[in-house]
């Protein structure tokens, strides 16, 4: 069976730190390229991240370039998201993605003070 499960959300004051994480089962995980979206109460889908599958190269929202990095381990089937100097308008749950396979419960993210 193919899963996507996040981890790693939480409450954390403004500017603080989160790192989330995302375990992937079922699938060749090496073979995909992966995301981060993200969800705030009451709005649509935002696309936050992108890695390639050798975790070479990266993209970002310009809304969060120079707070988060994406990251990837292919030998344990993971992606990361560390999220620095956080704002409260990051407050959303946020979800790892790929193509054709189904969505993981997402993780929920609360940025305040």
């Amino acid at each position: 069976e193919v899963q996507l499960v996040e981890s790693g959300g939480g409450l954390v004051q403004p500017g603080g730190s989160l790192r989330l994480s995302c375990a992937a089962s079922g699938f060749t995980f090496s073979g995909y390229w992966m995301y981060w979206v993200r969800q705030a109460p009451g709005k649509g889908l935002e696309w936050v991240s992108t890695i390639d599958k050798y975790g070479t190269t990266t993209d970002y929202a310009d809304s969060v370039k120079g707070r988060f990095t994406i990251s990837r381990d292919n030998a344990k089937n993971t992606v990361s998201l560390q999220m620095n100097s956080l704002k409260p308008e990051d407050t959303a749950a946020y979800y790892c993605i790929t193509w054709w396979y189904p969505w993981g419960q997402g993780t929920q993210v609360t940025v305040s003070s």
